[in-house]
């Protein structure tokens, strides 16, 4: 791969050379330009270190190189800005390239091209052209030195690999070879996520020579053997009898409703409602070994529900449910909790019902069940059930990390132990900042706000010393005068309590911080009974004990004045919830070491995404305590029947089975799972296009009640369809460079339906564009920036990607290209079709060729259900969106016959749109007594901006060999666009 990337790189700077004259010395010059190089400005060897005792080679060797990104402009210099400390960078050595002589075409084509040497190196640090630090994670840049980077030259320090240094050194004294470092003019990156071999090789390497082990109780599953259930939560010793789910439930008849096969038995005397304790009865020794794999059962076939396990027993031993009193958290509005509003169904409770025992947790969730909202309430309960333990949340993506993490804040888990790692967190939808430096500064405002809140109740007591100075003197006033005056008031109601009949208002008139909770809505203390205005009193003492908490947790901040110091204090001590990627685990696992980093419980996202390297590092980023691990809870949530983890290598990939994520092995190896039965992202409809590669995937009621479901799709007849594309102009797909395919025919075909959409008044935002080819997602993107992107009445879709990189996100409407006219390549693999047919919750049309898809047998079942509607476009192209018809209401259809049409189509709504604009612009003229004369004769409808561009746009031309009448097409009640308040 780095050498294709190579060869692209040569074939775009062309190298060439440059004579100079008497003054300077001839060069070397670059024609061209790529993306992912860029010439050097100088390159200088910096630091030679001594080496190690017992070695031969330096111990470091660091390098500045001086690069300018003045040429690049957008995206491609904003990627070149975001580099960061650990990426890999490759210096190359170029010269001219030199004419094939005959008996040449056998010489590698890197050097041919003029490639002399390769050195690969390290990023250490980047700063620009004013010297200040760029993308530091480490916590040396204060959040008041933070922002652009300034000017266009970046210098960039590097790691060289010491011992290829060594060796080109040795070289260079023994035969007079020229020095390699002289020479290097172009410095080449790579992407991210391709890039990321040399961090994941060290783990590797580090762990083959550490003496490290897993969980002693997952050690023979993860090896293989053994008992595939003897890791879940009813075989482990420390199983939890009782349960408090604090707002897994939200009212007893949910409760009842998630366990239909129990009986249940509420118990105390308190009124049913959350939180319920939960007290389920012990397994029966006859079912300690259920859950393990059934003979003649398939591959992963296995899903251990609650009985299978032996987690639960027969359904005449009862459930003992007590209802918990909450204390009261405070007398404001900022301290009530924020409660959960998902109703669970059955599977999903046994899901977070096993995730909170310790254990292996297996979580099959299919598109659209709900995992991530099962994954953040786990986190939410271990929050509750044990404040003290630390979970370490792991994902392959950094967007479905944000999505898991943006959920994981509306919880009642306080924004102080939340910490997200990487450089993901940039593309977190919130305006604070979770990353290391960000929470740091946090902490430290924070400090602020509670000392002040410090001398508020100081001075409201009568002491007027300067306790709010620093978190040492706030803790000696809580001692002295806080917590002395509250337990004094105790003991004074204990003795009023003796008496035979205290007065209602004891609490009110004893409570020593009246004063202070002035501000707080009043009456805080009813004087009805002396219970109640106690449980409201310990709200109050709640909510300043909270505040001395929070300064003894600033503490620490306050008396490491390195910012360095402060964040790794966060990742040690103060997070209780750290979130990364897999890549990041890897990259940062001996700096974790290092710092003695601890967790818990491991909680894995995306599962079967993840490469089983990958998913075995993340548990192995402590040293072990006492010889043993101290990992309590191990919680994987994916699905096997989306797409594998990527391994580009097909040996390595077919032979060596690196494409067989843990998750899945576990499965196949009939590990107990939950697997998640009901989904609620897509019409019942289409959901069918996919739940038959599932066992027993159903809807949520929600799918048939929310209105959103409940509506046709406006200007489409069917809420799926695959349409069928012939040739365009006699070329079906097509390969410009290998494996990089394109369809022209339907690309344009896509981009017309996207027009047509924005015509009838669908929102940008609420269309997505897919492609089984990154070849095609290129074209797509062409067609779409000449007809779209500079044209407001279109626009941009909210996305345009492929099939794999839009797996974990979802969209209201997804337009599908399958590309494919010759064979049907690799959407042949169900579990991208899966992945493909499930990213639409309303509106799913796919374009293609039929007669090469219906006849593939892999995909037969979901073409079964696509080709029992028309094969050609059903419109309705007088609709406006919104629409109130029902999806089942009988229509006349207008069948589209082909991309001609489709142009009329479009080309008739844009000019009707444009007449309708010209109209209200002359009529708005005419209101206003002809103050702007003259611009209503303006045809191209100059009344507002972009006007001139919209009478101009027109869909792709084409020959037009119809007599259709675009009048009986369109008709003459023009759709009107409820998203274009921008024109």
């Amino acid at each position: 791969e780095i050498r294709e990337d190579m060869r692209d790189v040569l074939r775009r700077i062309k190298p060439v050379l440059v004579e100079g004259d008497d003054d300077t010395p001839d060069a070397i010059g670059f024609k061209g330009w790529a993306r992912m190089a860029l010439p050097t400005k100088s390159f200088a060897v910096t630091e030679v270190s001594k080496p190690k005792v017992g070695e031969t080679k330096p111990a470091q060797v660091l390098a500045d190189i001086v690069i300018d990104t003045s040429g690049l402009f957008g995206e491609a210099r904003f990627e070149w800005d975001q580099l960061k400390q650990h990426d890999v960078l490759f210096l190359l050595s170029m010269v001219p390239p030199e004419d094939v002589l005959e008996g040449d075409e056998a010489r590698p084509a890197e050097e041919r091209a003029g490639l002399k040497y390769v050195r690969g190196c390290e990023l250490v640090e980047m700063r620009d052209e004013q010297g200040k630090l760029m993308n530091d994670f480490t916590g040396r840049v204060r959040a008041d030195e933070q922002g652009p980077p300034a000017g266009s030259l970046r210098t960039v320090t590097v790691a060289l690999d010491t011992a290829q240094y060594q060796l080109d050194a040795n070289a260079s004294v023994a035969t007079g070879a020229e020095d390699v470092y002289k020479t290097v003019n172009v410095v080449m990156r790579r992407k991210p996520k391709e890039n990321n071999f040399k961090a994941i090789l060290e783990c590797i390497r580090d762990l083959m020579n550490e003496q490290c082990a897993v969980p002693e109780w997952l050690h023979d599953i993860f090896l293989g053997y053994g008992d595939p259930a003897a890791a879940h939560y009813s075989q482990m010793p420390g199983r939890l009898q009782t349960v408090t789910f604090k707002d897994t439930f939200i009212d007893k008849e949910h409760l009842e409703q998630s366990f239909p096969d129990k009986t249940i038995k509420f118990v105390g005397d308190a009124e049913l409602k959350p939180p319920f304790k939960v007290t389920f009865p012990a397994p029966r020794p006859e079912m300690a070994a259920a859950g393990k794999k059934r003979k003649g059962k398939g591959a992963g076939a296995d899903v251990a529900g609650a009985d299978e396990t032996g987690a639960d027993v027969a359904a005449e031993e009862p459930l003992l449910v007590e209802s918990v009193i909450p204390p009261i958290p405070g007398p404001y509005e900022q301290d009530q909790p924020r409660l959960n509003s998902v109703r669970f169904t059955p599977t999903q409770v046994e899901a977070i019902r096993a995730g909170v025992n310790p254990g292996l947790t297996m979580v099959v969730g299919p598109p659209g069940t709900g995992k991530t909202d099962v994954a953040v309430q786990i986190m939410n309960e271990l929050y509750s059930n044990f404040p003290q333990q630390r979970t370490l949340v792991i994902t392959h993506s950094n967007h479905a990390l944000n999505d898991l993490f943006v959920k994981i804040m509306e919880r009642d888990i306080p924004a102080r132990y939340l910490l997200r790692l990487g450089m993901g967190e940039q593309e977190l939808d919130t305006d604070i900042d979770f990353s290391r430096a960000g929470r740091v500064n946090s902490m430290l405002a924070r400090r602020l706000q509670l000392l002040a809140e410090v001398e508020k109740l100081a001075r409201t007591l009568g002491i007027m010393d300067d306790v709010g100075y620093t978190c040492e003197t706030a803790n000696h006033f809580w001692l002295l005068h806080v917590y002395s005056r509250w337990e004094e008031f105790l003991f004074t109601i204990e003795q009023k309590k003796k008496e035979a009949t205290p007065a209602p208002s004891v609490v009110k008139n004893l409570f020593p911080f009246t004063e202070y909770f002035k501000s707080a809505p009043q009456p805080i203390f009813k004087e009805q009974t002396l219970a109640e205005d106690m449980r409201h009193a310990w709200g109050c003492f709640r909510h300043l004990r909270i505040i001395f908490q929070e300064l003894e947790e600033c503490r620490g901040f306050e008396i490491m004045k390195n910012q360095g110091d402060r964040s790794k204090l966060l990742l040690t001590k103060q997070a209780k919830i750290v979130a990364m990627t897999c890549t990041h685990a890897a990259m940062k696992r001996a700096e974790f070491l290092k710092l003695g980093f601890r967790y818990d419980n491991l909680l894995m996202e995306e599962s079967a995404q993840i490469l089983e390297i990958e998913t075995f590092i993340p548990m192995l980023l402590q040293r072990q305590q006492d010889g043993a691990s101290r990992l309590k809870r191990v919680i994987l949530i994916g699905d096997h029947h989306q797409l594998p983890p990527v391994v580009k290598n097909m040996a390595f990939q077919k032979y060596s089975r690196m494409d067989q994520s843990l998750f899945t092995r576990f499965v196949r190896l009939g590990t107990p799972l939950v697997e998640l039965n009901r989904q609620g992202r897509a019409r019942a409809s289409l959901a069918t296009l996919y739940t038959w590669r599932y066992r027993d995937l159903q809807n949520l009621p929600r799918v048939q009640e929310h209105p959103m479901f409940s509506t046709a799709n406006a200007g489409f007849v069917h809420d799926f369809q695959f349409v069928d594309v012939p040739d365009w102009e006699g070329v079906g797909e097509s390969e410009p460079s290998p494996h990089f395919y394109q369809n022209l025919g339907e690309a344009e075909y896509l981009v017309t339906v996207y027009q047509y959409m924005r015509l009838l008044g669908y929102p940008a935002k609420k269309i997505s564009i897919i492609t089984s080819y990154r070849g095609q997602k290129h074209l797509i993107r062409d067609v779409i920036n000449a007809r779209c992107a500079n044209n407001p009445l279109f626009g941009k879709p909210a996305k345009v990607t492929t099939v794999d990189k839009f797996q974990g996100q979802q969209n209201d409407f997804v337009l599908l290209s399958l590309v494919r006219t010759r064979s049907v390549g690799h959407i042949r693999d169900v579990r991208r079709l899966v992945v493909a047919c499930s990213r639409a919750r309303l509106g799913l049309y796919i374009f293609g060729r039929r007669q090469l898809f219906e006849n593939c047998y892999e995909l037969a079942p979901t073409f079964r259900t696509l080709l029992a509607r028309p094969d050609k476009l059903a419109l309705l192209p007088t609709e406006k969106y919104p629409t109130t018809r029902k999806p089942d209401d009988k229509v006349a259809p207008y069948l589209v016959d082909g991309l001609p049409i489709m142009n009329v189509i479009v080309n008739q709504l844009t000019q009707k749109w444009q007449a309708q604009q010209v109209a209200a612009i002359q009529q708005a003229e005419m209101q206003a007594g002809g103050a702007r004369g003259g611009r209503s004769d303006n045809k191209s409808g100059g009344g507002g901006r972009g006007h001139g561009k919209v009478g101009e746009m027109q869909a792709t031309p084409t020959k037009i060999d119809t007599k259709t009448d675009s009048k009986a097409i369109t008709g003459t009640d023009t759709p009107k666009d409820s998203d274009m308040t921008d024109v």
